[in-house]
């Protein structure tokens, strides 16, 4: 009797578990490889970018643009094109140039479930003074919410959505299914339980934060612990305000329809030099984020098909999918005029060459005839 009475309270703990918590991995780095590359007509300048995630911002483009232009007005979240900020004490010239992400490749010997593959390699440098500073790698755009789920071909170009995309219902940073990663974004979360990131200390004893963004736009920081560890190890964020108990939780009961579902988003990642630690170079290697959280709602087919009768959460949503793009299209425009106006010589043209001399100037008589 005794036996049974346990073995009963044990399946219900983990039914009760599996009702309240699901997990999902937001976002894995191993998954960002770079399998294209973005190449204008009449341009040999080729640029890697991840096909999953690669955005146009081309469409926000003014009319002075030619299509060799924008055929290269494409970024994704490919590993090399994030990004790291530093606060303001810390840019100076030197750290600004020199911290940067790149894909790091995991050793096929070693024992981790992804050898051989590419995850996040970080470095920033840091001010040697004795003061506060940090970092924050953050992705080259904010991951889209409303972005439709579609493949694109080995230019870049998004093809149009195919029956079964739009029937799965899911965005385009979305995690293919139930079972897979997702691409920075994971929707129907209500509360967050716990987060965990897997990461490679080297020893530095820098804080890390896992920073999130919400369905109102809110970013928030969560501390997930210090670096000071050798080797891979998974660091957690448990909620401390999360209750288990269903008798004690504020029961909240909300309109079915039309509540849009609520979601997180991937926003970076920060690291906190404390001004008593040392500075100079950080080294970072980061695998994947996943977290742990309450469904929103219990998603289940209903009697009526509520949005395609009154269509009120697909006007809202495009909406906000509109303004997204715009406000991508404009930031990476800007960069790519900022980009182009860059010198990209590497050293002077030898004055003493008579070959480098005839080249300048036929290569500058060429330039006039095109005029």
């Amino acid at each position: 009797m005794k036996k049974s009475y346990v073995l009963s309270a044990a399946v219900m703990m983990l039914f009760s578990a599996s009702v309240f918590a699901k997990e999902s991995t937001l976002i894995d780095f191993t998954m960002l490889d770079a399998d294209i590359n973005i190449k204008a007509q009449d341009s040999d300048v080729e640029i890697p970018e991840n096909s999953r995630t690669i955005m146009d911002y081309g469409i926000a483009a003014g009319a002075t643009f030619d299509q060799d232009q924008k055929d290269l007005m494409k970024t994704s979240l490919y590993l090399g094109e994030w990004e790291v900020k530093l606060n303001s004490s810390a840019q100076t010239v030197s750290a600004l140039a020199q911290s940067t992400v790149v894909p790091a490749p995991v050793r096929d010997s070693a024992k981790v479930p992804f050898a051989g593959k590419n995850v996040m390699g970080v470095r920033v440098v840091f001010p040697s003074a004795n003061y506060n500073a940090n970092a924050k790698i953050v992705p080259p755009f904010d991951i889209p919410a409303y972005e439709p789920l579609s493949t694109a071909d080995e230019n870049g170009n998004r093809q149009p959505q195919t029956d079964e995309q739009k029937a799965s219902g899911r965005t385009l940073f979305e995690a293919d299914d139930d079972d897979s990663p997702a691409y920075g974004l994971v929707k129907n979360v209500g509360t967050i339980k716990s987060i965990a990131v897997t990461t490679m200390g080297m020893n530095f004893p820098h804080g890390l934060y896992v920073m999130l963004t919400d369905t109102d736009n809110v970013t928030r920081r969560y501390f997930m612990g210090y670096l000071g560890f050798d080797g891979w190890k998974t660091l957690t964020w448990n909620n401390p305000d999360y209750i288990s108990e269903v008798r004690t939780r504020e029961i909240r009961v909300y309109p079915i329809y039309p509540r849009g579902l609520p979601f997180v988003k991937f926003a970076g990642f920060q690291i906190t030099r404390d001004a008593a630690h040392i500075g100079d170079d950080f080294i970072g290697y980061f695998k994947d984020v996943k977290i742990i959280y309450d469904k929103a709602e219990l998603t289940s087919e209903r009697d009526i098909a509520d949005e395609d009768l009154w269509g009120i959460v697909t006007k809202k949503e495009t909406a906000r999918q509109n303004l997204e793009m715009s406000r991508f299209g404009n930031k990476q425009v800007n960069r790519y005029l900022e980009k182009s106006k860059m010198a990209t010589e590497e050293q002077f043209t030898s004055s003493l060459d008579e070959n480098s001399s005839s080249n300048a100037q036929k290569n500058g008589g060429a330039a006039a005839d095109a005029k």
